[in-house]
């Protein structure tokens, strides 16, 4: 069994790339720590490091490894956090993953809501698209995930959130389709076009095109969209994503053309069945379902 002080060592070295910088800020011997990830090396029979003069880097398992221990020692401090809550003030975190929508300003108000009466309460954002977000979610490094439809319904619980987002092209405004108020399938039939990584929205826009989206012309892909926005404005391609995401207004030389017919995403806030909530993520859902109901009164 490793111990976590060993990843906490291993995790140390692969940030300083040194086993001296290391050693200094763990404040333990150079030997000490040189001794222990040997050992370490040893007790999983392969290498970790390739030892250079200057300067220590990560074999490919040591690549591997560093991914799976930051996620192993970010687990291990989220549940002592969790743990070390007071009984009187009701306090700890909540981990919440989700990718760019506008309905985050709805998650937003709901943790607006809960520090207004229990101040102690602290959040942690993680963005990310879907794939990322289940992952996380799988491996207990989130509470909750803000996702598009469709949810496995196998593996999670869910609550739908009262938004839904647009579906179209952000292009520059001298584009060729500019001059259009809406998108079509024949219009991007010929287009360079940047798409979404994520398994869902391909589904979703294979369903909408009535085609495999990866038979037309894909120039790349994204992750979160800032970036991808940011190619679009050097004219590398057009971006398939959500609306209310991008500024379009005033002086940028960007627009944003719904799909026709229209392509709605619902999203819903997931969780694992089964989940064994802290007293924190508990009042996150009850009020989350409270604003809910509330939105839900008015319309």
């Amino acid at each position: 069994m490793v111990e976590i002080r060993l990843l906490r060592y291993f995790i140390a070295v692969a940030n300083h790339q040194s086993i001296s910088a290391a050693a200094k800020y763990l404040h333990i011997s150079q030997p000490t720590l040189s001794r222990q990830l040997s050992d370490f090396e040893q007790e999983l029979g392969t290498p970790l490091f390739i030892r250079g003069n200057r300067k220590i880097t990560l074999t490919s398992e040591g690549l591997f490894l560093l991914t799976k221990a930051k996620e192993i020692v970010e687990l291990v401090d989220k549940t002592k956090a969790n743990f070390n809550q007071t009984t009187d003030i009701i306090s700890g975190e909540i981990y919440i993953g989700g990718g760019e929508t506008d309905a985050m300003r709805f998650i937003a108000q709901t943790l607006k809501d809960i520090r207004q009466d229990h101040p102690a309460v602290q959040f942690h954002l993680y963005s990310g698209n879907a794939d990322d977000i289940t992952e996380k979610l799988d491996n207990g490094l989130l509470d909750f995930g803000i996702v598009i439809e469709p949810t496995d319904k196998q593996k999670y619980d869910f609550l739908q959130l009262p938004a839904t987002d647009t579906w179209g092209v952000l292009m520059r405004k001298d584009s060729t389709l500019a001059n259009q108020d809406f998108i079509q399938p024949v219009d991007l039939i010929d287009k360079p076009l940047l798409i979404s990584r994520q398994t869902t929205v391909d589904n979703e826009l294979t369903g909408w095109l009535r085609q495999d989206i990866k038979n037309l012309h894909i120039t790349g892909t994204y992750n979160l969209l800032f970036n991808a926005a940011l190619m679009v404005e050097e004219n590398i391609g057009y971006a398939i994503c959500l609306d209310k995401l991008i500024n379009t207004s005033g002086n940028s030389v960007l627009c944003f053309k719904p799909f026709k017919p229209r392509l709605k995403a619902n999203l819903n806030i997931i969780w694992k069945k089964h989940q064994v909530f802290t007293q924190a993520a508990v009042l996150f859902l009850e009020q989350i379902r409270h604003n809910i109901e509330k939105n839900n009164q008015k319309e």
